[in-house]
């Protein structure tokens, strides 16, 4: 049996956390302001150096070369993106990994894409987004099932993951919007009412109904709804629990 502590210990307790709590905050955010401080003062330094050659330095004000600086790296991640510069250093040996010319994942991208749900394994679910389709072919007839290009994201970071080729039919869309999806991965810190599920756009009802028992729920098919009143009462419980 757990020993309850006392109401000196729980106090002891609250101050240690109010403690760890500061230090989270202030720890990292002060490294970080010191590192920018080092970082502006170099650039500042480096740029009035540069610009010392062509400008007077009674023209020079603070500030100048922190923003010449600045100007640097700006037209030059310019031209590395939108000229086939870009290109021919991304052949390059190991240092091309850093310039390849394909969008990277972000946190705004993930917000307009389609989150989904897609069997990770028999029997494990997992969330995703939805990349996008591709066509599979059988000597020149097309196969039956497409495949789904899915990103699967890692937590908490989100926006370095892996991409996954699944079966379409193995793959459901969430009507939930992607921030909800967001929440639930950052360990349910908010979690939606309940998942909804909706058809592919060329997919019958009686397909959607079917396809949904791999995912562990059915379907009421006058409301296209989930609901739960045929799942036995433990499994309802357990479900419930997984989106509240």
């Amino acid at each position: 049996m757990k020993k309850k502590l006392t109401n000196r210990q729980k106090f002891v307790k609250n101050q240690s956390t109010f403690i760890l709590y500061g230090i989270i905050f202030w720890v990292p955010l002060v490294i970080g302001l010191y590192f920018a401080y080092l970082l502006a003062g170099s650039a500042e330094s480096v740029g009035r150096g540069i610009l010392g050659a062509v400008v007077p330095d009674n023209y020079l004000v603070f500030g100048s070369g922190i923003i010449f600086c600045f100007l640097i790296v700006y037209f030059t991640g310019l031209v590395l993106k939108t000229t086939n510069l870009g290109k021919v250093l991304s052949k390059v040996p190991v240092v091309g990994l850093f310039f390849g010319q394909g969008e990277i994942m972000t946190i705004g991208r993930l917000s307009n894409m389609q989150p989904c749900l897609f069997l990770y394994s028999p029997t494990c679910l997992s969330y995703g987004w939805i990349l996008s389709e591709e066509k599979v072919k059988l000597s020149n007839q097309k196969a039956l099932f497409p495949i789904i290009n899915v990103y699967y994201p890692n937590v908490p970071t989100l926006v370095t993951g892996q991409v996954y080729a699944a079966r379409k039919d193995t793959v459901m869309k969430l009507a939930n919007s992607s921030r909800e999806v967001i929440d639930l991965l950052l360990y349910a810190f908010r979690s939606p009412a309940a998942l909804e599920y909706i058809p592919w756009e060329d997919e019958s009802e009686e397909n959607f109904i079917e396809r949904s028992q791999y995912f562990g729920l059915k379907l009421d098919t006058g409301k296209k709804d989930l609901v739960l009143e045929e799942i036995p009462p433990v499994r309802r419980k357990r479900t419930s629990a997984a989106v509240e």
